[in-house]
């Protein structure tokens, strides 16, 4: 070749002067000469070229991304789109990508879809893109299903393993993805491989979906790299088939059928050969060879990339496997596949070099240079382009239920939850926002327990409580795990069982003025809770709540005399309404007495209208009162003049209370609707306490069904008014059915959290529709015992319904027992609740009447108005 080069220069010189035709070609034969001579030059020159033009198109996408804004979705519970509102979703952020600058290169002009798993939240869905598609992007064809917000810059702390991998469209090429149905959610597998993220271990997964909308002249030419590819498999096809045929053509020739029908005259003239015609290639459609590429419209290229990170040798990896096998839902003819390659063990891919560069500039810049392949249709990412369902099954990470502390005054214990990868942990709700709760299902399923265990823990962080039990079961359940020396101080014990050959009895005044109450409101609460558990209003008996009101009115006026002149043992009880309608010198003494302090018409009203009563008028109001004196239990309890019973100071001193007022017969009602109204009258005179120095408390209402016989209306009240006084009940009942209208409403209303235990389908039916049937209730009706699925109220949103197990206290306070020290605490308890032998509770309520009597004596004026005709007389 060297020797040939000087030879052929010399010719080029010897030729003679060149005409106008032959001088171009001589130029451009010295010009190839040159190239060929001097190759390194125009490549050095191609190259540089290039490289300036990288850096120049790098420059001005790196200032282009630098623009981007992005939006955060949060789909509410109900979110359910149909296909056509996701593709026009698809629309939007295919416009979106391309509110660019004209400068802006191809790679930065993309719309990105980010699906995040940290810890916060099970899947956090953002887009980011251009910063002038953010108000095309921020309206969205969801609604109001969907909220849309600005969201911030998300920065990651270095975790020590990081894996990352691009998705490459494997297969054929111009097929389609499966059509994932919208239910189950096509996210579900996502969702499903970062269920089990622990965010304290570092665990992060993040999948970034861009899409782009390509330039004519690419779909183009992609179009006629296909064609010349079908073409080519076809003409590769004819020949084929070619050689098969003239192979079976000289087959049948060679055969001994064929020879001896030709030597027999089978076969005459010509050659004797068969005439074989090659296949001609079949015609390539379009339609056929380009597949979803045959068509412009709402056709994209996609980059999707992947990340997983963990402080923990495996566990990136690991996940990195999961979110692969969930891409494989999405797989049919085409399947997304991880781009790269193995030898052997090892696999070459974005984690490596040279790739691994290019990836750490687009996932950090937001770049969108995709595969060739990657070429897709909106409809085959209908799964992706919205955030998760109704469909989609969601973990509960303790962003979403936190979970329960022990001593953590701010934490209410809800249960046990069992993660998907198995773990168990005890789960809580705020106690700010958790204002009422309800729980329902059969005898022994496991509510009491719950509410117990709940109670326990809320008592060791310190909260107040009252536990009001008709049947005593709770009291010695709880009794070992509350038997600490810090928390003895704070129990009081109010027992109307009075078991036991020396019982000893607590007593309280309901009409009792010592403790500071208001006296129009002791009269109105004690009359309501009478007539409350007797079944009285306006209609059916108006002249008997009167009467009952007016005594009363007297009654309490008494008491409020007796406290201020420093004579609270001197104090009228219930029992004395008697008296104070039957006895006249008795009602003489106590009108005389309180002539300065009733007022006009309360004076008017015992001087003319209550001689016109009939003497049968009074039975009414008495007979009541009379079971109630006829008990022993009973009338120790409420016939003592200053009882220590006191429900207002116990919320304001974190007092732990027991009340079990000892059955639900017609006299248990009664003291029931008494407790009860009285509660209520304790919660609305914090009315004069600022907000913020309001005590946090919570009564809780075992056996609803007993307690809303005795006062439907007062428990109905708590449920609607309580939240004001921060004052939070939590209530257990077997069927809702059997509640009162008033208190099943309320209940449903306004419970922060609603829970259901094993059951008839017709008893849970109520509450699972709240739940919109979901879980359905053949579903809850066949939970084990101590499983509940329940709803509640975190960060102002509602959780659930999530199936939980109720913690027993036999395991999750196992360290909080002392059953050494349940018999001191009953008696601190007892001693808390001031009690005293039921034999001398009694003694002194049979007396109380002569004390009344010598207290009123000193206060009646010299000069009295005449006794007060009296109609009917013991």
């Amino acid at each position: 070749m060297d020797s040939a080069a000087p030879h052929l220069t010399a010719q080029v010189a010897a030729l003679p002067a060149a005409g106008p035709v032959l001088g171009p070609l001589v130029f451009l034969a010295h010009a190839a000469w040159w190239l060929v001579t001097h190759w390194y030059a125009p490549a050095a020159a191609v190259l540089v070229a290039g490289v300036l033009s990288e850096l120049v198109v790098r420059r001005l996408a790196r200032k282009a991304s630098a623009e981007r804004m992005a939006l955060e979705l949060v789909p509410l519970r109900h979110f359910d789109p149909d296909l056509e509102e996701i593709f026009r979703r698809g629309v939007q952020l295919a416009r979106a990508s391309t509110s660019m600058p004209w400068w802006a290169p191809r790679r930065s002009k993309s719309v990105q879809i980010r699906l995040r798993a940290d810890g916060s939240a099970p899947l956090r869905y953002r887009v980011e893109g251009p910063a002038g598609g953010e108000r095309l992007l921020s309206i969205t064809p969801f609604g109001p299903h969907v909220t849309v917000h600005r969201a911030r810059p998300l920065v990651d702390k270095p975790r020590e393993q990081v894996v990352r991998a691009e998705f490459i469209l494997r297969g054929k090429p111009v097929t389609p993805l499966r059509n994932v149905p919208l239910a189950p959610d096509p996210l579900q597998p996502l969702v499903d491989a970062v269920c089990d993220l622990r965010s304290e271990l570092g665990d992060l997964a993040e999948i970034r979906l861009d899409l782009q909308r390509s330039p004519k002249w690419v779909l183009r030419a992609r179009r006629m790299q296909l064609m010349a590819d079908a073409r080519r498999r076809e003409r590769r096809e004819a020949q084929r088939t070619a050689r098969w045929v003239r192979q079976d053509a000289t087959g049948i020739e060679d055969s001994l059928t064929w020879q001896l029908q030709h030597l027999s005259g089978g076969r005459r003239g010509g050659s004797g050969r068969r005439l074989v015609m090659p296949p001609v290639p079949r015609r390539v459609e379009p339609h056929e060879a380009l597949g979803k590429l045959a068509d412009n419209d709402h056709l994209v290229r996609v980059q999707l990339l992947v990340m997983c990170a963990s402080n923990i040798e495996g566990r990136a990896e690991a996940r990195l496997a999961q979110l692969q096998a969930a891409f494989d839902v999405f797989g049919g003819s085409s399947r997304w596949a991880m781009r790269g390659w193995r030898v052997g063990p090892w696999r070459f891919g974005a984690d490596h070099w040279p790739s691994r560069r290019a990836f750490e500039r687009r996932w950090r810049l937001g770049h969108c240079q995709p595969p060739r392949p990657n070429w897709v249709r909106l409809e085959e990412l209908t799964g992706l382009l919205k955030p998760p369902t109704v469909h989609c099954r969601l973990p509960l990470l303790p962003a979403d239920l936190p979970t329960f502390e022990f001593d953590n005054p701010d934490l209410l214990l809800q249960g046990i939850y069992r993660s998907p990868d198995g773990r168990r942990r005890l789960v809580a709700s705020y106690a700010a926002e958790t204002l009422f709760e309800v729980g329902v299902g059969k005898a022994g399923g496991g509510k009491t327990e719950r509410a117990l265990a709940q109670a326990i823990g809320w008592a060791h962080a310190g909260g107040g409580l009252l536990f009001l039990d008709p049947h005593r079961d709770s009291w010695p359940r709880a009794l070992p795990f509350l038997a600490h020396d810090t928390l003895m101080q704070r129990i009081a014990l109010i027992d109307l069982n009075a078991g036991g050959p020396a019982p000893q009895l607590s007593s309280w005044n309901p009409i009792g003025m010592h403790q500071g109450q208001v006296a129009h409101e002791v009269v109105e609460a004690t009359a309501d809770a009478y007539a409350s558990a007797l079944g009285w209003d306006d209609v059916s008996a108006p002249r008997a709540l009167t009467i009952l009101t007016a005594a009363l009115t007297v009654l309490v006026a008494v008491n409020e005399t007796a406290c201020r002149a420093g004579r609270p043992e001197d104090q009228a009880t219930l029992f004395h309404i008697r008296p104070l309608l039957t006895d006249t010198a008795f009602r003489t003494a106590a009108l005389d007495a309180l002539t300065a302090r009733l007022d006009e018409e309360t004076r008017a009203w015992w001087q003319t209208v209550f001689p016109t009563l009939p003497p049968d008028a009074f039975a009414v109001v008495l007979n009541p009162i009379a079971r109630l004196a006829a008990h022993p239990v009973t009338r120790a309890f409420l016939g003592q003049p200053a009882g220590p019973y006191n429900i207002r100071a116990a919320m304001d001193t974190r007092m732990i209370v027991w009340v079990c007022p000892g059955g639900n017969g017609p006299t248990d009602r009664l003291i029931t609707a008494l407790l009860a109204r009285d509660l209520l009258r304790a919660v609305r005179s914090r009315r004069d306490t600022p907000e913020q120095q309001r005590v946090p408390f919570r009564p809780y209402f075992d056996e609803l069904i007993t307690l809303t016989g005795a006062a439907p209306e007062t428990i109905a009240a708590m449920f609607e008014d309580f939240r004001k006084y921060k004052v939070h009940v939590h209530g257990m009942t077997q069927l809702l059915a059997r509640l009162p209208a008033p208190v099943r409403l309320s209940l449903i209303q306004n419970a922060s959290t609603l829970a259901s235990t094993a059951g008839s389908q017709s008893a849970i039916a109520a509450i699972t529709a709240e739940w919109g049937d979901h879980p359905s209730p053949d579903i809850v009706a066949t939970l084990d015992r101590f499983e509940h699925y329940l709803s509640l109220t975190v960060h102002g949103r509602r959780i659930g319904p999530v199936q939980i197990t109720g913690p027993h206290l036999d395991d999750v306070f196992a360290d909080y027992a002392r059953p050494r020290q349940t018999a001191a605490l009953e008696r601190s308890a007892l001693t808390r609740a001031e009690t005293a032998p039921l034999d001398q509770l009694t003694t002194r309520a049979a007396r109380q009447l002569d004390r009344v009597r010598d207290f009123l004596t000193p206060h009646t004026p010299a000069n009295p108005h005449g006794p007060h005709p009296v109609p009917y007389d013991e």
